[in-house]
């Protein structure tokens, strides 16, 4: 059996998946108090402590250079992946206590970690190179991408439904949720991406400030200090800085009474999303399909017709559910069949 554990940091999700991959139980515990979160991550699990569980699949946000695929994680290998807890402050600290958590319980599972960056490692320099001195780049400092599980696993359903071969079309695919992120796809592989170094980057999100200028951003941290201005840039920005809200049901129903905050904070979370699927559809020369997913993207068509309306090209245009789980266990299972 597969056990595929997706922690986030107000919500863990899991799925128990038999050797076809057909699902067998499935549950989703919300997590508010980030205190909390370990006792009611092992809650959750010890009911399937009994199952003879054989892998353990794991959601982690960001690899960096050392994790560049689906890896069996060790105690040895744990601490490289700790080590970039800064700069997915939001995702790697819960998804790693998801592991030492699981390998607790587990002991004879074996955990396999796949990564949200793992479908950009076919990104062409062109477009993971940061324009800093050589020093720094070779520090690492480049563009990663994230939700790549995500990305690839819709794109490639879209694909399939729609008829397409998925190595031979052209695709924008659009993750909306409460991060959220745009990624080019030509013939099966990632080209460009939203998000960079840290998943700060791209699109106007529910909380995330998204591109801005980077002056703003050394005012900021020389006035409040470096942690005051992470918190400020991941936390306290993005739709809620603008209108004070941080749940989209609860903005789109402020927008449709006229509130102009919440008007203007959706008006630019729809004009950030054309702009970069635009910019993707000169870099691919064109689009065979535009794929929406995440709780925003497939489960508003509002957002969706708002975005689209707007777009001066005809495309196909697809809404997936994500289902980050299911696209984690066909990983491991491709990684027990190498």
């Amino acid at each position: 059996m597969i056990l595929v554990l997706n922690c986030g940091s107000q919500s863990i999700k899991w799925k128990l998946f038999d050797e076809k991959l057909e699902l067998l139980k499935r549950d989703e515990i919300d997590v508010f108090d980030s205190k909390k979160f370990e006792e009611k991550l092992k809650k959750g699990l010890l009911p399937l402590k009994n199952f003879d569980i054989d892998y353990v699949g794991h959601r982690v946000v960001h690899g960096g250079e050392y994790f560049r695929e689906a890896k069996v994680i060790t105690k040895k290998n744990i601490g490289k992946l700790e080590k970039l807890n800064k700069f997915a402050p939001l995702h790697n600290p819960f998804n790693i206590l998801g592991i030492k958590v699981a390998q607790n319980i587990f002991k004879k599972a074996k955990q396999v970690a796949v990564f949200d960056t793992e479908f950009y490692s076919s990104l062409p320099e062109k477009a993971y190179t940061y324009t800093l001195p050589e020093n720094l780049r070779k520090k690492g400092f480049r563009k990663f991408g994230f939700h790549g599980i995500s990305h690839e696993y819709v794109a490639r359903k879209a694909s399939k439904e729609e008829g397409f071969d998925f190595k031979k079309i052209k695709i924008i695919s659009c993750h909306l949720g409460g991060g959220s992120s745009i990624t080019a796809i030509k013939n099966g592989k990632a080209i460009d991406t939203s998000m960079g170094f840290t998943p700060l980057e791209g699109l106007t999100m529910m909380t995330r400030s998204g591109d801005i200028d980077p002056g703003i951003v050394l005012e900021i941290s020389k006035e409040y200090g470096y942690e005051k201005a992470k918190k400020i840039l991941n936390l306290e920005s993005g739709i809620k800085g603008i209108s004070g809200i941080s749940n989209m049901l609860i903005l789109l129903k402020k927008v449709k009474e006229g509130n102009k905050k919440a008007k203007l904070a959706f008006d630019i979370f729809v004009y950030k999303i054309q702009k970069y699927i635009g910019s993707y559809y000169v870099a691919l020369g064109g689009c065979d399909l535009i794929v929406f997913t995440g709780s925003i993207g497939a489960g508003k068509s509002e957002t969706r017709n708002a975005i689209v309306s707007g777009l001066p090209f005809p495309t196909k245009v697809k809404a997936i559910n994500p289902d980050e789980e299911r696209a984690i266990a066909e990983k491991i299972i491709k990684l027990i069949k190498l």
